[in-house]
């Protein structure tokens, strides 16, 4: 089932997600509707904040960008086949010199910033049948998982801006959580007015 993301402005967003435990309440449906709900808008992660859930999950899939010729064929194959579902991730360690990548997030469209982070993550997670992983992940891959890993803690990308940016872009923010925007997947808007 496609869900409703949550637009830019939604409290949720802002949530540090609570862990969860195996017996979460049809956990297997609700990692099932996120991939729908991810794949139906053309995403490359979604996190539960994204959906209006404040727990730590947040699935991957960096597919989408297999087929940019930027990428050695090497990260491309290793583009094409990562995708995971991290729950009750904690990053151990962020490592390198920051790099700049435009970014962009489902609950914000329309809005690419290039963001800086570092290009290598350490990450324990549980994946769908709670079994423990410690992975490291380098280059768009450990991009991703940042971003995502970010909403899970209560930050977007565009807390990562410079404030001159941030200026730049208030405007379509607020548009943005008053739905004045097209977008072609399901969202939800905080600050929508109601029709009557």
């Amino acid at each position: 089932m496609i869900l409703p993301i949550v637009a830019y402005g939604d409290p949720v967003l802002r949530k540090k997600g609570e862990h969860i435990t195996k017996d979460y309440p049809n956990l297997e449906a609700l990692i099932e509707n996120m991939k729908e709900t991810m794949y139906g808008a053309f995403g490359v992660g979604l996190a539960a904040p994204q959906i209006g859930l404040p727990i730590r999950i947040f699935l991957v899939d960096t597919e989408p960008f297999s087929e940019d010729d930027e990428f050695t064929e090497e990260e491309q194959e290793q583009l094409k086949n990562f995708q995971r579902t991290f729950i009750n991730a904690e990053i151990l360690e962020e490592v390198g010199d920051e790099w700049a990548f435009n970014e962009g997030c489902l609950s914000i469209p329309d809005v690419r910033e290039d963001v800086f982070r570092q290009p290598k993550v350490t990450i324990k997670y549980q994946d769908e049948n709670f079994k423990t992983h410690t992975e490291v992940y380098d280059g768009l891959i450990a991009r991703v998982v940042q971003h995502e890993y970010d909403h899970i803690e209560g930050i977007l990308f565009t807390d990562k801006l410079s404030s001159l940016k941030k200026r730049l872009i208030k405007g379509k923010l607020v548009n943005i959580s008053k739905g004045k925007i097209k977008v072609d997947y399901r969202m939800r808007f905080p600050l929508m007015k109601k029709k009557r």
